[in-house]
């Protein structure tokens, strides 16, 4: 490709052809790097993916996780890379990097050296394009030096269109110990063994 992709699916094409894909998102038509990930950060993210995994074999659920390397395609110009993404259903086959039917998506915090509102302004718009994606019921925000998550969920109960889902309202908490119920799809996790 001799010019910069734009779309998921001109950037898809273009990692798919490198030796080695590399680690970036499509963020509004422009491929951003992900930055290198502190120990503190993988760790969290192999025993976040770990917990979630033995939580879907506990509840008798066929579905899979993955860390790091697989998108998830917000819009015709964007598509994220979550620290883990939780999936239902049968495994994924074929060489593809993509997730378009994640239930759980998670993101780990990284340290913002003198943050300011544009971090803040990134985060939101990242959170907002997670519930674009209509298959998405929660999403996990860890903090791995609070040792905190910020759950942000689905509203349950409907708005009265008749899908039974409350549209635009996220129910938020944070819990730094204690039982996470992660419904759907059914799944219960102990926030300490996110950080064990």
């Amino acid at each position: 490709m001799s010019t910069a992709p734009s779309t998921v699916s001109e950037f898809l094409s273009w990692a798919e052809a490198r030796l080695e894909p590399p680690r970036a998102e499509l963020i509004a038509g422009r491929v951003v790097p992900v930055a290198p990930q502190p120990p503190e950060h993988a760790r969290t993210r192999f025993k976040t993916a770990r917990v979630l995994q033995h939580a879907l074999t506990a509840a008798g659920l066929a579905g899979e996780t993955f860390t790091g390397g697989m998108l998830v395609p917000i819009a015709a110009d964007t598509a994220y890379e979550p620290d883990v993404v939780l999936r239902l259903g049968a495994p994924l086959v074929g060489g593809g990097l993509i997730v378009t039917d994640p239930v759980i998506v998670v993101d780990v915090a990284a340290p913002m050296p003198g943050a300011n509102g544009g971090a803040a302004d990134a985060r939101a718009a990242r959170l907002a394009g997670w519930f674009a994606v209509a298959s998405v019921a929660h999403c996990l925000l860890l903090d791995p030096v609070g040792r905190k998550v910020t759950h942000h969920a689905r509203a349950a109960g409907g708005d009265g269109d008749g899908d039974g889902a409350d549209h635009g309202r996220l129910v938020v908490r944070t819990l730094d110990a204690g039982q996470l119920t992660l419904d759907p799809p059914g799944l219960v996790i102990e926030v300490a063994d996110l950080f064990a």
